[in-house]
């Protein structure tokens, strides 16, 4: 990385699962410094929903090296996603035919609640997990799948944790890491959004800052996919043997069973 920035650049890397993430800087310069990026960044970086995006050159290997501009911000915390702000960008993301279109040419399937539920389906059966919560629900998921058309999917970024907000201190604020994004229903975002983040007397008034009116069939998804991804997240704490985790993802996935009339 260091002869391809070229004379008098140094660099560190910037944390993230991925390490192939850097700061590099050079006197007064700073930019982000990113190997195979996601591939839509330009769009993403046009749309104003993550810093801009500089340059981009391809190595002789193969990877796709992209330069953004640093942002000197700071991530959200976990009560400021009740701001107006976050759920404007998470709408206009979610409107946006540019990332769509971009989505859909580079071969990107639909994420349907099917392929979720048969994967949390296949996890469960290969790790061997027995916890009658986790059975409990998938068969609830299987019982309860939201008909939601495909016409309707957005592009999601399906990982929509306060710590992916990053606000920098004038008015901008970015969603960034967009590596695991998927084509699928508005939900998979709202969910988790909702359910972590916003006290239950808040939804209504967030929804309409959104652009969504609530109904029970937005709820009802909702549940869906909130009860799919503790479920998802149950499995992902087992293969670390992290207890704690378990414990908190399972006392909310009982909570929202209950909620949605499961005995």
């Amino acid at each position: 990385m260091e002869h391809f920035m070229g004379e008098g650049w140094q660099l560190r890397p910037a944390g993230g699962a991925t390490g192939e993430a850097y700061v590099a800087e050079q006197g007064k310069q700073k930019i982000f410094i990113k190997r195979n990026s996601s591939p839509f960044l330009a769009v993403l970086s046009a749309e104003g929903i993550v810093p801009k995006l500089l340059w981009t050159k391809r190595l002789e290997n193969g990877d796709v090296i992209t330069a953004q501009r640093w942002v000197d911000g700071r991530e959200l915390k976990s009560y400021e996603m009740n701001d107006d702000r976050v759920a404007s960008l998470l709408s206009k993301i979610h409107q946006s035919k540019d990332l769509l279109d971009m989505f859909k040419r580079m071969g990107n399937l639909p994420l349907t609640p099917e392929h979720i539920r048969l994967n949390l389906k296949q996890k469960t059966s290969q790790l061997y997990i027995q916890d009658p919560f986790v059975i409990d629900a998938l068969k609830w998921l299987t019982d309860n799948a939201p008909s939601y058309s495909e016409n309707n999917f957005v592009v999601c970024h399906a990982d929509v944790n306060h710590n992916n907000w990053i606000h920098n201190g004038t008015d901008n604020l970015f969603l960034i890491d967009w590596d695991g994004a998927q084509v699928a229903d508005p939900a998979l975002d709202l969910a988790p959004l909702l359910y972590l983040y916003i006290p239950r007397k808040d939804w209504s008034s967030w929804l309409e800052t959104y652009g969504q009116h609530i109904n029970d069939d937005m709820l009802k998804r909702m549940q869906w996919y909130m009860i799919s991804q503790c479920v998802d997240n149950i499995i992902w704490y087992w293969q670390r043997h992290e207890y704690h985790e378990i414990t908190k993802w399972t006392d909310l996935l009982s909570e929202i069973l209950q909620e949605a009339g499961h005995h």
